[in-house]
Formats: C-alpha cells, sequence, structure tokens
C-alpha cells in the first residue's frame, strides 16, 4: 500500500510577536508601518532599510495600551521599554520623512480596534497593572494659572537644578533661541546668544542709564549684558527660586549691585508696585509668554504697556504654534512646561496692540531655532554620562527626546519663534522710532582692550 506524503507548505506561518502585532500596528497607521519592528523575542517585521524599533518588553506595550498614543510612547521610550537603533533625531525624521512619502493618516481608532489589541496584548502576556509613572512627569494641582500652580509648573522645569543648566547651556546662560549671523570656524552657540543679546539691546534702544524690566529673565543673561555692556538699570523678575539666586550670585559677582536688582516674583505682582508704572524706558520678555496662558495674556499685555513711560519700546521673544496642539502636545505638556500655551503668531501681534502698544517690527527666528537646539543635544550627547549622573538616565532621557522633537519642530515648521518690537506712542501718536533699521544690524563696535 502506497501512502502519499504531505506536500511540504510553501510558506511557514510566521509565529513571532512582530508578526502578531504587525496587522494592527498597520490598523494604527492607517498603512504599513514606516520603521522596523524588532519585538523582545526577536522576531521583525517593516522595511528592512528602514530605522528600527525595539520593543525591549512586554512593558511597552502595557504602556500603550493605558496610554495610547504619543504620551505611552514617550513614556515607554523614557524607561527604555522602547528604543530605537540610530540617532534619535536621525530616526524621527527618517520615519516622519517616511510617513509623508507613504501618506499615512491614522484613523481614529474604533472601539473594536482598543478591543482588539486589548485581546491580542493578553495573548502575549502583555495585560497588567498601569506601569509606573515615570518620577520626571509633572504632577500639577490647582486652579489652570493660578499663582500657586504657575509657580509650581515654573518650578518643575526651571528648577530642576543650576548644575543641570550649567552642563547644557553655553556660559552666556541663555536658555532662549540664539542669532546665528556667522557659518564661521570657531563660531558657536555662546556667540549666537550674545549676538541675540546685542540685537534686543539695540532693537529697545538701550543706552547707559535706561531703566529696562526684564520679565521672565531666567539665569540674567540679558540683565546681566544690558548693565554690562550698555549702562542700564535693570528689574529682573523670575519666578524660579533657583534662577533668582543664580542672578543674585552674577549681579554681586560682577559689581552691579548699583544696576540691577531681582525679584523672585509672579510677573502679576509687578502691576501692583507702583513704583513701575510708567518707569521703565524699555521692557523685554523673552520666552515668557509661552507660560503665561491664553486667558490671562490680555492681562499680561496691558502690564507690559503700563510699565512704559510714552515711547518706551518692548521686546516680546516668544514660541508660535497653529491651533491644534498650542501646549506642544502631550510629551511637552506632562514632562516638560506644563500648562504652557503657545498660538499663532499673528494672535499675539493682535493681544499686543489690544494693549495701546503699536507693533513695529516682527522678525522671525525659526530656523535659528533649530541651530540653537541642536547645539544644546549635541552637548547632552557628548556629555551624557555627566548628566546621568545628576540627574539620572530617565531625565537624561525625557530631554533627549525633547530637544530632538523640538529640533524636529521648528525645522518642519510645526512651531515658530519671533521678535516682536512695539512701543507706547505717547499721546500725540509719537513713537520716536528710528526711521531705518539700520542700527539694529551694523556691526558691533571692536570692545576697547584694558
Amino acid at each position: 500500500m502506497t501512502t502519499t506524503a504531505p506536500k511540504p507548505s510553501a510558506r511557514r506561518t510566521p509565529t513571532g510577536a512582530a508578526q502578531r502585532v504587525e496587522p494592527l500596528i498597520e490598523r494604527f497607521l492607517g498603512g504599513p508601518p514606516p520603521v522596523r519592528v524588532r519585538m523582545w523575542d526577536g522576531s521583525e517585521t517593516g522595511p528592512g532599510d528602514a530605522p528600527t524599533v525595539h520593543v525591549r518588553t512586554r512593558r511597552a506595550l502595557r504602556r500603550l495600551l493605558w496610554e495610547p498614543g504619543e504620551l505611552g510612547l514617550a513614556e515607554a521610550y523614557i524607561t527604555g521599554d522602547i528604543d530605537l537603533d540610530t540617532d534619535l533625531g536621525e530616526g524621527l525624521r527618517a520615519m516622519r520623512r517616511a510617513a509623508r512619502d507613504r501618506g499615512l493618516t491614522p484613523p481614529a481608532p474604533a472601539f473594536a480596534d482598543r478591543f482588539r489589541a486589548a485581546g491580542l496584548a493578553l495573548r502575549l502576556g502583555a495585560v497588567g497593572p498601569r506601569p509606573p509613572v515615570p518620577a520626571a512627569r509633572a504632577g500639577l494641582r490647582g486652579t489652570l494659572h493660578s499663582k500657586a500652580r504657575d509657580r509650581a509648573a515654573i518650578s518643575h522645569h526651571y528648577d530642576l537644578s543650576n548644575a543641570f543648566y550649567t552642563l547644557l547651556l553655553d556660559e552666556t546662560m541663555a536658555y532662549s533661541c540664539g542669532y546665528w549671523t556667522s557659518d564661521a570656524p570657531g563660531y558657536g552657540s555662546a556667540d549666537a546668544q550674545r549676538d541675540k543679546l546685542e540685537l534686543i539691546c539695540r532693537k529697545l534702544g538701550l543706552r547707559p542709564g535706561a531703566r529696562l524690566l526684564d520679565i521672565g529673565c531666567g539665569w540674567g543673561s540679558l540683565t546681566l549684558y544690558a548693565a554690562e555692556r550698555h549702562g542700564v538699570r535693570v528689574t529682573a523678575v523670575t519666578l524660579a527660586a533657583e534662577q533668582a539666586a543664580y542672578v543674585r550670585e552674577q549681579v554681586t559677582a560682577r559689581g552691579l549691585d548699583d544696576l540691577v536688582e531681582v525679584l523672585n516674583i509672579d510677573y502679576r505682582d509687578i502691576a501692583g508696585r507702583p513704583e513701575t508704572r510708567g518707569a521703565y524706558d524699555a521692557v523685554s520678555t523673552i520666552e515668557m509668554g509661552e507660560h503665561v496662558g491664553d486667558a490671562e495674556y490680555p492681562a499680561f499685555t496691558a502690564i507690559l504697556h503700563d510699565a512704559l513711560r510714552p515711547q518706551g519700546r518692548v521686546l516680546v521673544q516668544q514660541m508660535s504654534r497653529g491651533t491644534t496642539a498650542p501646549g506642544g502636545g502631550a510629551f511637552i505638556e506632562s514632562y516638560i512646561a506644563p500648562d504652557m500655551h503657545m498660538r499663532p503668531l499673528g494672535e499675539t501681534v493682535a493681544l499686543l496692540e489690544g494693549s495701546g502698544l503699536e507693533v513695529r517690527d516682527v522678525e522671525s527666528l525659526r530656523e535659528h531655532y533649530v541651530w540653537t537646539v541642536e547645539a544644546w543635544r549635541r552637548t547632552l550627547e557628548e556629555r551624557w554620562t555627566e548628566f546621568v549622573a545628576l540627574v539620572g538616565e530617565e531625565t537624561a532621557r525625557v530631554w533627549r527626546l525633547y530637544l530632538v522633537g523640538g529640533a524636529l519642530a521648528f525645522e518642519e515648521r510645526r512651531m515658530g519663534v519671533d521678535q516682536i518690537l512695539s512701543v507706547r506712542p505717547d499721546p500725540v501718536g509719537s513713537a520716536a522710532m528710528p526711521p531705518t533699521r539700520r542700527d539694529w544690524y551694523a556691526p558691533a563696535a571692536p570692545e576697547e582692550s584694558p
């Protein structure tokens, strides 16, 4: 009796975790994944020439079940549950480019999709209690933009430690977009920041003896520069205790006590100081307005207006964004700048004009922020072990993701940053502005030798 052997299968049915999750990935992405995915069991799926995302643990899937979308992915990266086999910036850029080229438009997940994902996670052994939230996540309480909550929000970001920011930033300690005027060898972040500070001083028309109110002074880069280089009397305001302590130390060390006053107060407390009303020749607020809040911004612009004498100028350097993610997205709002609010540039201009100010000049620095953030990111990578020793690996990974994502957002025009120069005209409408911008951009005079 002859028996016929069964024909061998033409194609072995894949059983790895990667192949099992592939249909679900395609469903949630709206098409084939733009990356290669390697799961904890070594199985892989996706294009071979794309960056590889390592899903190192089942806990990564559990995070996404509990926190679907951007925040779950970010937290899986922060904790090391997922990683990339290439530089994070290059990997994210390649993924976004592939997603654009393929026209991937993720559909809104239906209940059936979520149910199917939960069932697959159960079969893969990934179901369980909610994973611990990384310690770096902000946990603010209280009424939005109350003074207490704003102080907590500012402290979460800026009081990480002066040692951390000293390690990250250049010697100017300027934590805002630089102004890159040269591509010559040796020109770097500190040069771009000093060029930005000089440009601000020129736009504000600062002269020896002039009074400047610097709201949101940070670590005092503009305050100290204006006092040292232009002989300006400065009132510096910051809500961050660590920043206030640092600036006071620098003021004393540089012999500027007779020119600089540092106030560790909420910007709203300025309105309650009668001596500030109409007292200043200039007001600056450099990337602080993003923390004010949308409902509070008209009152903020009123403070800028009221602090100026007639013909005084105010310079607002501020980030902008469209209406879809005014806070910057779930990751930024949870880990970096809780309660931050950005808006399109035109809306900010309208709010400034609504306070009685006359907007005279707007200059976009969007590309400059790509270069600035990339300089900070290079420092982070070059001194990675020092950052990890100082703040721990999870916080260091938060900052890597933040800086990489920030550079991409400015590069792709999802975010912008602008210098907006306004003036408070006098009662007859005179602004006393220079007829041209020529003096703002003229080469700086060389410093005199001692």
